[in-house]
């Protein structure tokens, strides 16, 4: 592996990705350019035949194994996007393929992988259990180990990235990329560095599972205790040994992202972009407003979208309460014919919409004094939101934010 992550491999890698890559074009986002004063393009790697980036690795990879190597099987762990590409890349093949999954993985990453003919076996609760599984099964089964980020091999893969990008847009100046292990990181990062050095390359990670700052920061590669985060493919504990010193090497800087802001990340893209982009892939969307820079071409990279629409609707959920446009108050008012039309009417003279309705008359024994009103509604946002609780304060109801259970 020593010969790989040089130039002449990545353009091998590049040409050889093409047999079963799509065309991800650049997409200029004017919404993140006006938030951030910088020009910002997306590299939808959502957009890919099995919903990520994860394909070029594994293609590659797979493509570089001898055919004994092949016709043993291959086998590794993922958390979904490269279970997907290992199973299409050894369909390509026409070689076995067993994925071991954790037993957390959404089940539309399950059931994709198997639809590309791989035998799925979900072990663990988070990757590293189940790379763990994978290891052993392929010490006593003789099959071929594939490691979805620790191979120098697949990091090439995976840096074909970076040669889109600069082939697309000579002139970017920085290149945002979600880390989970560190092998797109590794392979994005040397591939921008031997183009042009002077391209930032600024990794972005999960606050709950930063495991590759942290090892940067110990300047070795550490173990995090535990991961905690709704990013499931970037929740590594450990990151890849082998590519650790190029990723020291390479990236600028790393960003952590907390998941609330990945939650209303998701639904920026999806109200302004049309697009679906799972929580992994929207870190670099995140941290386009932790940059402290101005007028530069900025590329964020989506490394994927395969969400199931379970934890889809959850997330767009969330994200309305966050911006403010869903939010519940109580209040309290005189159990008598009419108070629910004069506080609908209140709420309706200032444009709010009321979504859900809950009259609880046991509030209080005196049913005269108090009847709570528990009110969820929808709003444009935070200043439409303050008008509405500033209408039914002037009313006298002085109503009380409660947590939103819609």
């Amino acid at each position: 592996m020593s010969d790989m992550l040089t130039l002449e491999k990545f353009e091998e890698a590049s040409e050889t990705v093409k047999k079963v890559t799509l065309e991800t074009k650049l997409v200029y986002s004017d919404y993140f350019s006006a938030q951030t004063g910088n020009k910002v393009y997306l590299k939808p790697e959502n957009m890919q035949f099995t919903g990520a980036y994860k394909l070029r690795g594994a293609y590659y990879k797979i493509s570089t194994l001898s055919k004994e190597e092949r016709e043993k099987g291959i086998i590794t762990a993922s958390a979904g996007n490269h279970a997907q590409g290992v199973a299409y890349a050894a369909k390509c093949y026409n070689a076995k393929a067993v994925i071991v999954m954790p037993t957390t993985t959404p089940l539309i990453k399950v059931n994709r992988t198997k639809s590309y003919g791989a035998e799925v076996i979900l072990h663990g609760d988070v990757y590293d259990e189940a790379c763990a599984e994978a290891l052993r099964l392929a010490e006593e089964k003789g099959y071929t180990f594939i490691h979805p980020f620790d191979d120098l091999c697949v990091a090439t893969g995976q840096g074909t990235i970076a040669m889109e990008i600069i082939k697309e847009l000579p002139l970017v100046d920085y290149i945002l990329v979600p880390i989970g292990g560190g092998g797109l990181a590794c392979g994005v990062s040397t591939l921008a560095k031997l183009l042009n050095p002077k391209i930032k390359v600024i990794g972005v990670e999960p606050q709950g599972a930063a495991c590759m700052k942290e090892s940067l920061k110990e300047g070795k590669v550490v173990t995090l205790p535990s991961v905690n985060t709704i990013a499931d493919g970037t929740a590594v504990k450990t990151p890849g040994s082998k590519i650790f010193e190029h990723v020291k090497a390479n990236i600028d800087e790393i960003i952590t992202i907390p998941d609330e802001e990945l939650v209303v990340a998701f639904l920026d893209m999806v109200e302004n972009h049309k697009m679906v982009v799972e929580n992994s892939g929207l870190l670099s969307v995140c941290a386009l407003k932790h940059l402290n820079v101005k007028n530069k071409r900025v590329v964020s990279i989506l490394s994927g979208g395969n969400m199931d629409v379970i934890t889809m609707s959850s997330v767009i959920q969330q994200g309305l309460i966050f911006r403010d446009r869903i939010f519940t108050v109580s209040v309290l008012l005189p159990d008598k014919p009419g108070e629910l039309c004069r506080v609908s009417g209140v709420i309706a003279n200032v444009n709010g919409n009321v979504i859900k309705l809950e009259h609880n008359q046991f509030v209080s024994i005196n049913r005269m004094a108090a009847v709570e009103l528990v009110i969820t509604m929808e709003a444009f946002g935070t200043e439409h939101k303050n008008t509405i609780m500033e209408a039914l304060e002037k009313e006298g109801y002085r109503p009380r934010l409660v947590r939103t259970n819609i």
